[in-house]
C-alpha cells in the first residue's frame, strides 16, 4: 500500500466516523433531556465541523481551510461561552424525581419558595399559631 492510498484510505475512514458522530450529535442536540445537553452537543457539532474542514483540507491540499477551521473553532468557543454565561444568569439544573435533571429558572424558584411560604403558614395556622394575615393590623371604617 503506497503512502497515497494509505491517505486516501485515512480520509475516507475519518469522514465516516465523522458523518456518524455528526448524526449522534444532531439526535443529542434534539433529544437532549437539559439545556446545558443541548449547548454541549452544539459544541461537539463545532468540533465536527472543524473535523470535517480539516479532512477536506487535507484531501484537497488546500491550506485555506485551514484557516477557517480556525475562526470557526473561535467563534464555537465564544457561542459556548455566552450559552453557559446565560445558564447561569437565567437558572440552574435540579435532579427532579424522575431521575431526570431539569433546568429551574428563577421564576420557578419564586413560584416554588412561595408555595412552600404558604404552605408553612396553612401548617401553622393548623397548629393555633398565628399567620401573616391575622397580624396585619384591621381597617377602621
Amino acid at each position: 500500500m503506497s503512502t497515497t492510498q494509505f491517505l486516501d484510505f485515512s480520509v475516507h475512514v475519518a469522514l465516516a466516523v465523522l458523518s456518524v458522530t455528526f448524526l449522534l450529535t444532531v439526535f443529542k442536540v434534539i433529544r437532549g433531556p437539559t439545556l446545558p445537553d443541548r449547548i454541549l452537543a452544539l459544541d461537539m457539532l463545532v468540533a465536527v465541523a472543524i473535523g470535517f474542514i480539516a479532512v477536506i483540507g487535507i484531501k484537497t491540499g488546500y491550506t485555506l481551510y485551514l484557516d477557517i477551521a480556525i475562526a470557526l473553532g473561535l467563534v464555537g468557543f465564544l457561542a459556548t461561552v455566552a450559552f453557559a454565561r446565560f445558564i447561569l444568569t437565567r437558572g440552574r439544573i435540579e435532579e427532579s424525581d424522575s431521575d431526570k435533571p431539569r433546568l429551574v429558572t428563577g421564576d420557578g424558584n419564586r413560584s416554588r419558595a412561595s408555595a412552600r411560604g404558604k404552605q408553612a403558614a396553612g401548617e401553622a395556622e393548623g397548629r393555633g399559631g398565628a399567620t401573616t394575615s391575622e397580624k396585619a393590623p384591621k381597617k377602621v371604617k
